[in-house]
Protein backbone atom coordinates (compact mmCIF):
# COMPACT_ATOMS: atom_id res chain seq x y z
CA UNK A 1 0.00 0.00 0.00
CA UNK A 2 1.16 3.51 -1.05
CA UNK A 3 0.05 7.02 -0.43
CA UNK A 4 1.14 10.33 -0.94
CA UNK A 5 0.25 13.29 1.83
CA UNK A 6 1.10 16.77 1.86
CA UNK A 7 0.87 17.52 5.79
CA UNK A 8 1.91 16.40 8.49
CA UNK A 9 -1.37 15.97 10.01
CA UNK A 10 -2.07 13.67 6.68
CA UNK A 11 1.76 11.53 7.61
CA UNK A 12 0.32 11.43 11.15
CA UNK A 13 -3.21 9.91 9.81
CA UNK A 14 -1.34 7.27 7.40
CA UNK A 15 0.23 6.40 11.16
CA UNK A 16 -3.04 5.96 12.97
CA UNK A 17 -4.48 4.23 10.05
CA UNK A 18 -1.79 1.65 10.41
CA UNK A 19 -2.27 1.47 14.42
CA UNK A 20 -5.87 0.11 13.50
CA UNK A 21 -4.63 -3.18 12.75
CA UNK A 22 -1.66 -3.18 15.29
CA UNK A 23 -1.96 -5.92 18.30
CA UNK A 24 0.29 -6.17 21.43
CA UNK A 25 3.64 -8.09 20.48
CA UNK A 26 3.77 -6.64 17.07
CA UNK A 27 6.52 -4.10 15.59
CA UNK A 28 6.62 -1.92 12.92
CA UNK A 29 9.76 -0.59 11.19
CA UNK A 30 9.71 2.89 9.84
CA UNK A 31 12.37 3.99 7.74
CA UNK A 32 13.25 7.05 5.74
CA UNK A 33 16.14 10.18 5.36
CA UNK A 34 16.32 12.89 7.75
CA UNK A 35 13.31 15.08 8.07
CA UNK A 36 10.91 12.70 6.08
CA UNK A 37 8.55 12.15 8.85
CA UNK A 38 8.88 9.33 10.79
CA UNK A 39 8.49 10.40 14.03
CA UNK A 40 5.53 12.13 12.69
CA UNK A 41 3.91 8.88 11.54
CA UNK A 42 4.64 7.08 14.67
CA UNK A 43 3.10 9.90 16.35
CA UNK A 44 0.04 9.83 14.60
CA UNK A 45 0.09 6.00 15.58
CA UNK A 46 0.63 6.21 18.95
CA UNK A 47 -2.46 9.32 19.19
CA UNK A 48 -4.57 6.37 17.83
CA UNK A 49 -3.20 3.90 20.34
CA UNK A 50 -4.18 5.90 23.49
CA UNK A 51 -1.20 8.25 24.17
CA UNK A 52 -1.72 11.61 25.31
CA UNK A 53 2.04 12.64 26.20
CA UNK A 54 4.61 14.11 24.29
CA UNK A 55 6.00 11.60 21.35
CA UNK A 56 9.75 12.85 19.88
CA UNK A 57 12.51 11.03 18.51
CA UNK A 58 13.93 8.91 20.69
CA UNK A 59 17.07 9.30 19.35
CA UNK A 60 19.57 10.34 21.61
CA UNK A 61 17.68 8.06 24.36
CA UNK A 62 17.44 5.28 21.77
CA UNK A 63 13.99 4.00 23.05
CA UNK A 64 10.95 5.58 25.13
CA UNK A 65 8.09 3.91 26.33
CA UNK A 66 5.06 5.34 25.93
CA UNK A 67 1.49 4.48 27.83
CA UNK A 68 -1.65 4.05 26.22
CA UNK A 69 -4.48 1.63 25.79
CA UNK A 70 -1.56 -0.52 25.23
CA UNK A 71 2.17 0.24 26.20
CA UNK A 72 4.28 1.23 23.19
CA UNK A 73 7.77 1.04 22.96
CA UNK A 74 9.37 3.72 20.14
CA UNK A 75 12.75 3.02 19.13
CA UNK A 76 15.53 5.25 16.84
CA UNK A 77 18.72 2.98 15.64
CA UNK A 78 20.31 5.62 14.22
CA UNK A 79 22.87 6.93 16.49
CA UNK A 80 24.31 2.35 17.06
CA UNK A 81 26.53 1.61 14.28
CA UNK A 82 26.01 -1.79 15.04
CA UNK A 83 23.90 -4.48 17.21
CA UNK A 84 26.08 -6.15 19.45
CA UNK A 85 26.22 -7.16 23.02
CA UNK A 86 24.62 -4.73 25.51
CA UNK A 87 22.69 -2.80 22.21
CA UNK A 88 21.57 -6.19 21.03
CA UNK A 89 19.81 -6.46 24.68
CA UNK A 90 17.80 -2.92 24.35
CA UNK A 91 15.85 -4.67 21.24
CA UNK A 92 14.45 -6.86 24.07
CA UNK A 93 14.07 -4.67 26.62
CA UNK A 94 11.47 -2.70 24.68
CA UNK A 95 9.95 -5.03 22.33
CA UNK A 96 8.04 -7.11 24.76
CA UNK A 97 4.80 -9.79 23.75
CA UNK A 98 2.70 -6.78 25.95
CA UNK A 99 3.76 -3.52 23.81
CA UNK A 100 3.14 -2.28 20.04
CA UNK A 101 6.78 -1.54 19.18
CA UNK A 102 7.63 1.23 16.40
CA UNK A 103 11.80 1.26 15.64
CA UNK A 104 12.64 4.05 13.28
CA UNK A 105 16.12 3.63 11.62
CA UNK A 106 16.00 -0.53 11.64
CA UNK A 107 18.68 -1.36 9.57
CA UNK A 108 21.20 -2.28 12.17
CA UNK A 109 18.53 -4.46 14.30
CA UNK A 110 16.22 -5.50 11.22
CA UNK A 111 17.96 -9.14 12.05
CA UNK A 112 17.64 -9.13 15.37
CA UNK A 113 13.87 -8.27 15.59
CA UNK A 114 11.28 -10.47 15.70
CA UNK A 115 7.82 -10.15 15.21
CA UNK A 116 7.53 -7.44 12.69
CA UNK A 117 4.43 -6.66 11.08
CA UNK A 118 4.95 -4.09 8.81
CA UNK A 119 7.90 -1.98 7.33
CA UNK A 120 6.81 1.62 6.09
CA UNK A 121 9.08 3.76 3.70
CA UNK A 122 8.75 6.93 3.78
CA UNK A 123 10.10 9.42 1.09
CA UNK A 124 10.50 13.11 -0.09
CA UNK A 125 8.50 13.46 -3.05
CA UNK A 126 8.50 17.41 -2.79
CA UNK A 127 9.65 19.95 0.14
CA UNK A 128 6.01 19.11 0.60
CA UNK A 129 5.29 16.17 -0.33
CA UNK A 130 5.72 12.54 1.25
CA UNK A 131 5.48 8.86 -0.50
CA UNK A 132 4.59 6.81 2.79
CA UNK A 133 5.04 2.91 1.17
CA UNK A 134 3.26 0.09 3.91
CA UNK A 135 4.25 -3.15 3.43
CA UNK A 136 2.70 -5.97 5.78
Amino acid sequence: MAVETSSSEETAAAGAELAGRLQPGDVVLVSGDLGSGKTTFVRGACRALGVDGPVTSPTFTIGTLLAGRVEVAHLDLYRLGSLAGEDAALLEDYLTPERIGFVEWPAVGEPAIARVVARVRIEHVTEERRRIEITR
